[in-house]
């Protein structure tokens, strides 16, 4: 036999890589094991990396294609193929880089897009949609680009369009167990029953779990976390070796509260090569839990960082209660389980929590009765209210308790918004500039399309924009129609009707008539602020540069008349106030910074300023008022609780000046025997004596010769 005929028979006996990867998908796992090992003596790179992948040996399939790339340094489709693998094992930096090079080699290659949009994806990046369609039409038959078109749509809340593109797919490939998922997660999500799906889904691989952790990603996205918990258990029981699966199921369980099943799981999960950023980060915030602290009572679980404990208990727990109380009572529900909050020093430890989830805020987050949130410490002083963010999250708690996790998010976000501004009238909604040049630019989006502007953002600043809209709308339907109107709205949500239907039900307007008279009454608000930004942003630069006090006294007035919900950096009402402090007129300056706290300003040296020019003029309570303002922004100043303590004891607020000479022993001043001796004085003015004497006590033993605790002691034992 020649040297030619004899290879010629190897190569026809060489299965091709699409037969292996099809004898894994219908589930014959052993004959497609044998297949990929065969890869693996091939001649060529590309196919030996193919097998390694197959067998999920991952460090030679990297190699292998490496090698392929030297030998063949012009071929996009090797690009194409090492680039999943990266996306695969979790590099889609690198990822996405060589589908770019395979673009530039092959500018029609659909599979290099194809990657780009599954890239995109991983990122809720909106050109996900467009790198898809690109693909499709460089390669009409390219079902995976099907697949992740109706899984981009599904998460989008456009069910419809979703199967419609899941049927396209089914059209190429009847064995699509991507697009027989999406069909389940619809039908799940609509709370139709999806057996006949996963009959089908059965049908092609018995002992398929992607197909469920499929379905577990659409209900977790949802916010139905319980349901999305219980189909990763299902994924996991079909395949046990599905470890992305099982790490989705241990993070997911984290968010409901729980630990020693989360940890079991993800590090099995990263033993086995599931090292993903959500799966190391989530192990590393699994064992920070050590340094914190647990409270719990019949209503809540406080989680504190043990360094803080002391500080923060005295001011989040009485809001956590108050805000529960509260929202008990206006939406008619009581919870069936304690609200747990868990409050994290470490902004990248709560960053851990939002991780694979669209459109969440940057400072708290909600799963179900859980509750995650920066703490104050965490955040640069004024950048952060932590009673806002609390409200905000709290008001999802009760909203999807209410709704059994069936709400649009945009209306639970925009009632959120709308709840801040209801607790505290200078936590109302936010309008920044990046708002203001949308409205103006006209990117507000119709009502009905909503949940885009959290889900796919198309432009930097959308998710922003729509917090401020959804809570915008709640704020105009509350007016118009009453707040009770917004409770009506959570229950045609929980009943599964569609935004549209809700807005007709409800509101009797059509969706396009609500968006008209919304848009009319918005105008009427901030249209001015909108048409004259421009002009706005102009005289804030050229007030920020001016030096003559007579000039700024002159020009700020206008300046905010311009826009003066403008309480940010370099504002216009801080340069009047020092303006008008240089000219001693205190009575203006304190009428220009309180006008300012009422705009919702949260500089803490402005609204220091402020209570110190409020107490100079002789209103104590204005000025106490004022510091408890600053106490939800940034209360780690142990001379601001020193201060407000002793405006409360001069106020006969004693209760209150007991938590304030708290925090300054708990914040661990230089001087702890002053430190303690306040906080013994304020708990006798409060009545209570022994802690009075614990606390003298612990001056004497910080400072034997301090000779007011020794009075203040002796006073107590003659007592």
């Amino acid at each position: 036999m020649s040297f030619v005929l004899h290879l010629a028979l190897l190569l026809l006996a060489a299965p091709a890589p699409e037969h292996c990867r099809d004898l894994k998908k219908h589930g014959q796992d052993a004959e497609a094991t044998r297949c990929f090992q065969s890869l693996t003596s091939a001649s060529d790179p590309a196919i030996r990396a193919e097998g390694f992948w197959g067998l999920r040996e991952w460090e030679q399939a990297n190699e292998s294609f490496r090698q392929a790339l030297a030998e063949q340094p012009g071929n996009a489709n090797i690009r194409v193929r090492w680039g999943l693998l990266l996306h695969e094992r979790f590099n889609n930096k690198d990822a996405d880089d060589l589908f770019h090079e395979a673009l530039k080699l092959d500018p029609n290659n659909g599979r290099a897009y194809l990657g780009m949009a599954i890239v995109s994806a991983d990122g809720f990046d909106s050109k996900a949609e467009e790198y898809s369609a690109k693909a499709l039409a460089l390669d009409p038959k390219l079902a995976e680009a099907h697949e992740l078109r109706a899984n981009l749509l599904l998460a989008n809340a456009k069910p419809q369009e979703a199967l419609e593109e899941a049927d396209k797919a089914l059209a190429i490939a009847s064995d699509s167990l991507e697009a027989l998922a999406v069909h389940a997660a619809a039908d799940i999500l609509a709370d139709r029953d999806p057996s006949v799906w996963f009959a089908r889904i059965k049908a092609v691989d018995p002992h398929d779990g992607e197909s469920y952790a499929l379905v577990g990603y659409h209900l977790v996205l949802n916010r139905r976390y319980n349901e999305g918990v219980a189909y990763y258990r299902k994924a996991v029981a079909a395949d046990p070796d599905l470890w992305a699966a099982q790490s989705q199921l241990g993070i997911n369980l984290m968010r409901l509260g729980q630990q020693d099943e989360p940890l079991k799981l993800l590090a099995s999960s990263y033993e086995h090569g599931q090292r993903d950023a959500a799966t190391v980060n989530s192990l590393r915030l699994l064992d920070s839990y050590k340094n914190f602290v647990t409270l719990q009572d019949a209503t809540t679980i406080l989680r504190l960082s043990k360094n803080e404990v002391a500080l923060l208990q005295p001011y989040f727990q009485p809001e956590l209660h108050k805000a529960i109380d509260t929202y008990q009572r206006k939406y008619q529900l009581t919870l069936p389980a304690p609200v747990q909050l868990e409050v994290y020093p470490d902004h990248e430890d709560f960053a851990v929590r939002t991780m694979g989830m669209p459109g969440l805020g940057a400072l708290g987050v909600t799963f179900g009765e859980v509750v995650a949130m920066d703490s104050p410490s965490g955040r640069k002083p004024g950048d952060f209210n932590w009673g806002a963010t609390m409200w905000h999250e709290l008001s999802h708690v009760f909203i999807l308790q209410a709704t059994n996790h069936r709400v649009s998010r945009w209306f639970t976000e925009g009632l959120a918004v709308h709840e801040e501004g209801q607790a505290h009238a200078e936590w109302s909604n936010r309008l920044t500039p990046d708002v203001l040049v949308a409205i103006r630019d006209r990117k507000l989006l119709p009502v009905s399309q909503m949940d885009q502007g959290f889900l796919f953002p198309e432009y930097p600043s959308q998710v922003i924009v729509s917090y401020f809209q959804g809570g915008s709308i709640c704020d105009y339907i509350a007016q118009r129609w009453g707040e009770g109107k917004l409770l009506d709205m959570v229950h045609s949500f929980a009943a599964l009707k569609p935004t549209p239907q809700v807005i007709e039900e409800e509101l009797k307007l059509t969706p396009a008539e609500f968006d008209k008279a919304y848009m009319q009454w918005l105008d009427k608000q901030v249209g001015d602020r909108a048409k004259n930004f421009d002009t706005w942003r102009k005289g804030l630069k050229a007030l920020a540069a001016v030096k003559d006090d007579d000039i700024t006294l002159e020009t700020a007035p206008n300046v905010i008349a311009m826009y003066p919900e403008y309480v940010g950096d370099a504002n216009a009402y801080e340069m009047l106030a020092a303006a008008q402090l240089a000219r001693n007129n205190k009575p203006a300056a304190i009428k220009t910074l309180a006008a300012y706290a009422t705009m919702g300003g949260e500089s803490p040296e402005a609204l220091a300023r402020l209570a110190a020019l409020e107490e100079e003029q002789g209103d104590k309570a204005a000025a106490a008022r004022t510091l408890e303002s600053i106490n939800y922004i940034y209360p780690e100043d142990e001379s601001l609780h020193r201060h407000l303590g002793e405006l409360d004891l001069a106020l006969a607020h004693n209760e209150d000046a007991v938590r304030e000479f708290a925090a300054v022993v708990a914040l661990k001043p230089l001087d702890q025997a002053t430190a303690h001796y306040e906080l013994a004085e304020a708990y006798l003015a409060a009545g209570n004596k022994d802690k009075a004497e614990e606390s003298v006590l612990a001056a004497l033993e910080a400072a034997p010769g301090f000779r007011p605790a020794q009075k203040l002691f002796v006073q107590l034992k003659q007592k």
